[in-house]
């Protein structure tokens, strides 16, 4: 289980570090296939197997979408060298060959970042142990396509092509993630869903493309990575101690697990954007960048303030429904996690 981790540790950070696209293209599918360990861990469930290979499936053939987008931008920007190609932005871009780079690259981005319609293989994959789907699955691999995106905005952004495939994809998943999130009763999945629509809120604000929206962006990505990696922790914990995920099956635990409800309650806090927490100061930054967009900057707006709403709903459903409330019977006696 280590040695899985910290080959997905080590491809991760060469995915972020690597100047040259080949050598991204290689630890991008490294990370593809640690997180397939990962995932299936627990072989000897036929659920963990599925999930596994159903992840692999989706982002392989994302990847090598990506490596026939990468090597035809090499070609268009005469260098595989990410530094090269950042000053040869205006080249790129008036290549005929700048369409296909850009349906290939989005292509490998979406279905690494979990974005609609290819978005159902990322709660399937809370077939994984907690800590995998804490790490993994919110803070680090699916932003992979956000950061690649972030990376080559300076290459491929800026057209309407861009900002409008960008925006629309982002905004679809933003809201379609968080409306399903809303519908779970499973901790993990209704997290998982909540990660599917940060991750287009994330991809929405990259497509706008103003410093302000991605410096915005960068904010909020980190928030989200420390407040959505500590309820995932949360989850396995309540998952471990109690043998159940389920919302409706749970309540009062906060007498039992003091020090999980008090870290849950923190979490959920930042992930309704309540001050004086990163997630408030990341959300005020998306809505500043909102209302200063030129083009249908009110339309953003109401969809992050709608996206919002249902975050502080299930902020609310994650850390007061298990510890508040009236105390249920679980399976297992609840106690603290060692």
């Amino acid at each position: 289980f280590y040695a899985y981790l910290l080959m997905f540790m080590g491809s991760m950070l060469g995915l972020v570090l690597a100047d040259n696209v080949i050598a991204l293209y290689v630890f991008w599918e490294l990370t593809g296939i640690s997180s397939y360990f990962l995932i299936g861990f627990d072989h000897h469930r036929e659920s963990a197997r599925a999930a596994a290979l159903q992840a692999l499936l989706v982002t392989g053939a994302g990847g090598l979408a990506l490596l026939a987008g990468v090597l035809l931008l090499g070609q268009a920007g005469g260098s595989l060298e990410i530094s090269t190609l950042l000053e040869n932005g205006e080249l790129v871009r008036s290549n005929a060959l700048y369409l296909p780079i850009l349906l290939l690259v989005l292509a490998g981005a979406f279905t690494k970042s979990a974005q609609v319609p290819f978005h159902f293989w990322l709660p399937s994959a809370m077939e994984a142990p907690t800590p995998v789907s804490a790490y993994l699955h919110s803070a680090t691999m699916v932003k992979a396509g956000v950061y690649l995106l972030a990376r080559l905005s300076p290459v491929l952004g800026g057209t309407e092509l861009w900002v409008y495939t960008l925006s629309a994809v982002g905004a679809v998943t933003m809201i379609t993630g968080a409306y399903l999130a809303l519908r779970q009763t499973d901790l993990k999945r209704m997290l998982a869903y909540l990660t599917v629509s940060a991750l287009g809120m994330l991809i929405l604000f990259i497509g706008v493309g103003t410093t302000q929206a991605i410096a915005a962006a960068m904010v909020f990505l980190l928030a989200h990575a420390l407040y959505k990696g500590a309820l995932f922790l949360v989850a396995g914990i309540i998952d471990h101690e109690t043998g159940t995920r389920e919302v409706n099956n749970l309540g009062g635990l906060r007498s039992a697990m003091p020090i999980t409800a008090t870290a849950a309650v923190l979490a959920a806090l930042s992930l309704a954007a309540l001050p004086p927490s990163f997630g408030f100061i990341g959300k005020e930054m998306l809505l500043e960048t909102s209302l200063a967009t030129d083009q249908a900057g009110l339309i953003i707006a109401i969809a992050v303030v709608l996206a919002s709403t249902i975050y502080v709903a299930t902020a609310g459903i994650i850390a007061v429904g298990p510890f508040f409330g009236t105390k249920r019977q679980t399976s297992n006696p609840p106690h603290e996690a060692a």
